[in-house]
Order: structure tokens, then C-alpha cells, then sequence
């Protein structure tokens, strides 16, 4: 409970209080997707100068990945409990702490374990940030800050490739963990400055749920990640289906912990809630061609057009910037405009511009060619971020704020380690077949067939919300102190 030397202020924030929160919590934000792909520029230096095996540089991303996925069901219900300020420092502390150990690591296994170290930090505070985005925002003022949100999403793509690049090739791959040190204590700082403090849940969150959460992702996630290494052995099979298991009993488990009066998890009353079940189906959708289409254009620019790295990662700029210079314009859009209906005509051109690499590749076309798909494609990006988010969290109570965010992060998760690996297991089926640029085509096509998915769920969600904030709460701004 807050003392009485605490300054009671009504949700949703003024706006003045409101931008330089959102501002603060999209520093760590930022560092987090720069994390992920400033990394995967710099593994063939890790490889060389670690003198790392194939397999350990595989898992200097899947280490991260993992301990990113596997908690944040249970990493969102925590910023219930413990306020989801007090949620984030903690992640931030643990991701700029193993930043920094990364940086030092004396070997291949030590950086695995720290950057490990760094996927639990940022499963700590990823949830948190847009739990606080759809508290602290009104719900007419929700798609501007998500569209500021989608911003930062575009500038870490479009920072990340080049900047890894650069400084790998200059001052030394340590440096694309150390960077990260004065960013997190910048972030640190800064949300310490204007998030206020949230009121928290005083049920007891079942511990029962929590361990049969962590282990039935974990074993989706790992057999995922490890499925197209292993040449799909049974014992994956094995391990997805003891997942699937595991998650039946999870389910079932909710309903249980609610009738002995414990915090569910996962409430199961939340998939009731009709926008929010298809904006999981849009999140994972957008999930899966995020992290699944990089590797085939990555590879076709190189191996069919002969360009560098950096050349290869340059064709993919107008992309980024046109998702930078859009994204909050169509956030603002969203507050005026039905969000659900800009998220299907953004998965609808996504769909089309798949489609149209899938073509272009086959054929060879000129590298012009894929720069204009590549850009169109950053610009239909740009109308699903804040206008699926916007759709999908509008009809939520405040007080579910915070699972549902854990839940609709999960859902992205594993649709980017699905993504990842059903595409590169059609490049590797199609790849023994057909031309490089006909494999490499054709596992896009995969991605335009799931994106088509999100649009249709997007057109089936209610465009008028029915849902209400609720009554106004009250919280702690010890920002104003």
C-alpha cells in the first residue's frame, strides 16, 4: 500500500506525465531489439576469434532466445504482483549486468551462459512495457504511444544489422554487448525519473501454473529451436509432444487455481475476450515472417546476387526506414480509425509483397527489384505494430494489463521460433530440389501463406470497441517526489 507520503494520481496519466514515461521505457525497449540483431551480424567474428564450433555459435542466439520465451508468461503476472516498474529495473539490472559480462566473456561457453543471463533480463522487462503503455495512455491515445512503440521497433531493426557490422569490424565484437552497459543505466534512471508505481495484486500467484508454464514452453520452444539441427529425430517429436501435454495440463490447471482463490496465470476468461484472441492469432502471424524471412533474403542476396554482408544488409535500409518514418503517423491513425481494419490491410499487403519476393526471387530478378518489395513491405510492417497491439488490448480491464501483455509476447515468441524454423526447414527440403533462388523463394512463400492468417483475423475482430477501462485507480507517483 502506498504511504501517505506518496501523491495519489488517477490512471490514465496527464500527457505530460504520460510521453516522458512511455520515452523512458522505450530506451530498454530499443537495447533489447538492438540486442537481437546487432548479435547476428557479428557471429562469424564470435566464430573466428572464440574459435567456436558451428553448434556453439547456433546457440549463442538460441541460448538468449530460449530464456527470452520461456518465462515471460510468468515474467508478465510478476508486474502484477510486484508493480510493473519494480519488474523492469529488475530485468534491466540483470540484462545490463550480463551485457557487460558478455563483453568480458573469456570463451564460447561463458558468453552462452551470460547471454542466457540476458534473455531472462529481457523477459523481465518486455512485458512490462506494454502493460504500462495501456495503462498510463487512454484508451483514444493508445495507438499514438504504440505507434511510437512500432518507431523504436523499425530504428532497432534498421540500427542493429549496420551497427553490429561496424563496430565487430572496428573495435572488436565486445563492444556490441558493452554498448548496451550505458544505454541500461540511462534506462534504469530514466523510468526511476517518470514511471510511477502501479497498484498490485494481492492474490498469490499458483505455483503449480508457473511450473508447468516454464516446462511446457520449454520444451516447445527447445524442440523448435533444435528440430532443424537435429534432422527432426523422433526424440524432437517426442519432446514437442510432451510439450503439447504439458500445456493441456496447464490449461486445465487454471481453472483450478481460480476456485482455490489464486492468481491464474493465464486466466482462461481472457481468451473470452473476442479482439484479443485474434489479435494472438495477428502477434503470432507477424512473429513468424518477422524472424523466418530475414534468412533466405539474406542468403539469396549473397549466394545468387554475390553481394557482401553489409551490401546484403544495406538493401534491407529502405525497409527499415520507411517502417520508421510511418509507424507513428499510423499509430495516431489508429486512434481515429478502426485498428483492426489498418492491421488487415497491413497483413494483406505484408501477404502481397511476400508474394511478389517469392516471385522476383524464382525469377532471378534485378536487385532493384527486392529494394522496392523490401520497402513496400517495411510500409505495410508499419500498419500492423500499433494497430494490432491497439486492437487486441482495448477491451481489456487495467487489472489484466499485465498477463495479457505476457501472453500476447508469448504468442510472438513462439511464432518467431516456429517461423524461424518451419522456413529453414523448407529451404533445406526445397534447397536438394529446385535453383537456390527457386528454394529460397518458395520458403517465403511459406511466410506470405501465415501472414494471410493475421489479415483474416484482423477483418473478423469488432471494429467498434465494447470493452471499458473501468473505474479510474490510483497509484503512486513517486516521480513527482
Amino acid at each position: 500500500m502506498a504511504s501517505q507520503a506518496q501523491k495519489a494520481t488517477a490512471l490514465p496519466l496527464p500527457e505530460k506525465q504520460a510521453w516522458p514515461a512511455l520515452f523512458a521505457l522505450c530506451i530498454g525497449f530499443f537495447m533489447i531489439l538492438l540486442d537481437q540483431t546487432i548479435v547476428a551480424v557479428a557471429t562469424p567474428v564470435l566464430q573466428e576469434e572464440l574459435g567456436a564450433s558451428y553448434n556453439q555459435i547456433i546457440w549463442v542466439n538460441s541460448a538468449y532466445l530460449l530464456t527470452f520465451a520461456v518465462p515471460l508468461l510468468v515474467t508478465g503476472r510478476l508486474g502484477d504482483r510486484y508493480d510493473p516498474r519494480n519488474v523492469y529495473v529488475l530485468g534491466m539490472v540483470i540484462f545490463t549486468v550480463s551485457s557487460l559480462m558478455c563483453g568480458l566473456a573469456p570463451n564460447i561457453g561463458a558468453l552462452i551462459w551470460w547471454r542466457a543471463a540476458q534473455g531472462l533480463g529481457a523477459a523481465l522487462l518486455t512485458p512490462q512495457t506494454m502493460s504500462v503503455i495501456n495503462r498510463i495512455f487512454a484508451k483514444e491515445r493508445r495507438g499514438a504511444a504504440l505507434g511510437v512503440w512500432g518507431m523504436v521497433a523499425g530504428l532497432a531493426g534498421l540500427t542493429g544489422p549496420l551497427a553490429g557490422g561496424v563496430i565487430s569490424g572496428s573495435v572488436g565484437w565486445q563492444w556490441i554487448f558493452i554498448i548496451n552497459v550505458p544505454i541500461g543505466v540511462i534506462s534504469i534512471a530514466a523510468v526511476m525519473r517518470y514511471l510511477p508505481s502501479f497498484p498490485r495484486s494481492q492474490r498469490p500467484i499458483d505455483a503449480l501454473s508457473v511450473l508447468l508454464s516454464i516446462v511446457a514452453v520449454f520444451a516447445v520452444v527447445f524442440a523448435l529451436q533444435e528440430g532443424q539441427q537435429q534432422g527432426w529425430a523422433p526424440r524432437i517429436w517426442v519432446c514437442m509432444a510432451f510439450g503439447i501435454a504439458v500445456a493441456a495440463l496447464f490449461v486445465r490447471q487454471q481453472g483450478r487455481a481460480e476456485a482455490r482463490g489464486n492468481d491464474a496465470l493465464m486466466p482462461l476468461g481472457l481468451f473470452r475476450v473476442h479482439n484479443f484472441s485474434l489479435g494472438l492469432v495477428g502477434i503470432f502471424a507477424q512473429g513468424f515472417v518477422i524472424a523466418g524471412t530475414p534468412l533466405p533474403v539474406m542468403l539469396y542476396l549473397q549466394e545468387v546476387h554475390g553481394l557482401t554482408p553489409l551490401q546484403a544488409g544495406l538493401v534491407t535500409v529502405p525497409q527499415s526506414i520507411a517502417a520508421l518514418v510511418l509507424s507513428p503517423y499510423v499509430g495516431r491513425l489508429a486512434d481515429r480509425i478502426s485498428p483492426n481494419l489498418l492491421a488487415a490491410g497491413g497483413f494483406g499487403a505484408s501477404a502481397l509483397c511476400l508474394a511478389g519476393l517469392w516471385v522476383s526471387m524464382s525469377a532471378a530478378w534485378p536487385i532493384w527489384t527486392i529494394v522496392g518489395i523490401l520497402a513496400v513491405f517495411g510500409l505495410a510492417n508499419s500498419f500492423i505494430w500499433a494497430p494490432n497491439s491497439t486492437s487486441a488490448m482495448r477491451d481489456l480491464q487495467p487489472q489484466q494489463m499485465g498477463v495479457a501483455s505476457g501472453t500476447y509476447n508469448t504468442i510472438r515468441q513462439l511464432g518467431s521460433v516456429l517461423g524461424s524454423a518451419a522456413v529453414g526447414a523448407v529451404l533445406q527440403w526445397r534447397i536438394i530440389i529446385d535453383s537456390a533462388g527457386t528454394a529460397y523463394g518458395r520458403s517465403i512463400l511459406l511466410a506470405a501463406i501465415v501472414i494471410s492468417f493475421g489479415a483474416v483475423a484482423a477483418l473478423r475482430a469488432n471494429t467498434l470497441s465494447r470493452g471499458v477501462e473501468g473505474a479510474p485507480s490510483t497509484i503512486s507517483n513517486k516521480a513527482e517526489q
